[in-house]
């Protein structure tokens, strides 16, 4: 009889929201089966509170903010280099809740029954109204929120990776900071063969925001979308993938402050170093394509 697979969970936290980081916290304890072993990455803060909270949580403590992707990295390597110590990791935003129960069984399903899925993404849904967000579901037919399909990227406050795919691509890239990392890593998993879900039955509850409200938004999103065509894309698509960015990103019509920000990291994206470049095999922006969204949009 075949084990079950060994479920770990990473939660990043500045220390501002211990209500919600408890609860969900208590939401993650009440899974069915084997318990989820949970490590909690504070970002330039002591969390000496959390001890006892929940079974099987452990913390540790950054002397600073290494910003979203470079904390959940520290979080993957507390379970072994690659998260070796477990078999899928989940990554939960501190301020959400898991809805169900059974959401680790689904994952221990979804991953035992298909070898080549690599990650899957969960649907964040607002805790009040239960809506999803239309940017919350990674593809472009995001009208019903409500169906499961094959994506080619995923949510990065809500999802779960199995960690043979960090141990084979990598892990996130730490430098981006906050903005497309899980693009990145999506696409380097895509390149190595894997697959991607979007699971409208693991839920995520997560208040309604806009990512706006971070001050750097418009700055990291220009720079990482560069740093993201430099470092994966074949060089005939990097203008290509851009300069459609570029259109969509005038036609929203920003604020001049926005705009004024956005191309700052434009220029940014060119002027910096972007990290190891490793462009995609055409196979797969043929697979791309095929799942509905070619690596130009």
């Amino acid at each position: 009889m075949t084990a079950p697979m060994r479920l770990g969970a990473v939660i990043i936290t500045m220390g501002n929201r211990p209500d919600e980081l408890k609860a969900l916290l208590d939401s993650v304890a009440r899974q069915d089966g084997d318990p989820v072993e949970v490590v909690v990455v504070g970002q330039g803060v002591q969390l000496p509170e959390l001890a006892g909270l929940a079974p099987g949580v452990r913390t540790v403590e950054l002397p600073e903010n290494l910003g979203i992707p470079g904390g959940r990295n520290v979080g993957i390597e507390a379970f072994g280099p690659g998260g070796r110590d477990v078999d899928v990791l989940l990554f939960l935003d501190d301020d959400g809740l898991l809805e169900r129960t059974d959401t680790a069984e689904l994952c221990r399903q979804a991953f035992t029954e298909d070898p080549e899925l690599g990650i899957v993404s969960f649907r964040i849904a607002d805790p009040d109204t239960g809506a999803t967000q239309r940017r919350h579901v990674p593809r472009l037919r995001a009208s019903d929120p409500m169906r499961s399909s094959r994506v080619t990227t995923f949510l990065g406050g809500a999802n779960a990776v199995r960690t043979e795919v960090f141990q084979q691509v990598g892990v996130l890239p730490g430098e981006f900071f906050y903005a497309h990392e899980e693009t990145d890593l999506a696409w380097r998993a895509l390149d190595a063969g894997w697959l991607i879900d979007y699971r409208a039955d693991m839920v995520l509850l997560h208040p309604t925001t806009a990512p706006s409200r971070h001050a750097v938004y418009h700055r990291m999103v220009a720079r990482n979308r560069v740093w993201l065509a430099r470092r994966n894309l074949p060089a005939p698509l990097v203008p290509a993938y851009l300069g459609v960015w570029l259109l969509l990103t005038l036609l929203r019509r920003p604020s001049a402050p926005a705009l004024k920000a956005w191309f700052g990291g434009f220029k940014e994206g060119w002027a910096t170093p972007c990290g190891p470049r490793h462009p995609m095999k055409w196979r797969t922006v043929w697979r791309l394509t095929r799942l509905g969204r070619p690596p130009v949009i």
